[in-house]
């Protein structure tokens, strides 16, 4: 149903090195790329994309209070990957890799250079 996220940036060569980083434990790379925005993803992929942008008014991104934009691999090694390397590219700890629960989602979450939040999470079997 998601085609893809689009996040807003006030840096775009910031955002670009850090989702370049990012794009990679996916086997992506940038799929569009323009003046303000750039998107990363494959364009023959069902897998949604993501985005970042220089918001189209001229005026500066800011953070939406509440959103946040997960992403979705399948192991939690790789879990610990994508946020070891959001952190390593100028990303912020919103909440270090581990279970959340006992029902097996096991998730890290970060801010991008911008502020926005993230999360990468992965299933695993039931704890409880």
């Amino acid at each position: 149903m998601i085609g893809y996220v689009t996040l807003g940036t006030n840096d775009l060569e910031r955002a670009a090195q850090f989702y370049d980083a990012l794009a990679k434990h996916w086997g992506f790379g940038r799929m569009m790329e323009f003046d303000q925005f750039i998107a990363w993803g494959d364009m023959d992929s069902p897998m949604p994309g993501l985005a970042a942008t220089k918001p189209f008014d001229g005026k500066a991104a800011t953070v939406g209070n509440g959103t946040m934009v997960a992403l979705m691999v399948d192991s939690p090694e790789k879990v610990h990957a994508v946020y070891d390397t959001a952190i390593a590219h100028g990303g912020s700890d919103e909440g270090a890799p581990g279970p959340r629960g006992d029902d097996g989602f096991y998730a890290g979450y970060f801010r991008d250079p911008d502020g926005n939040k993230l999360n990468v999470f992965c299933m695993t079997e039931p704890t409880g």
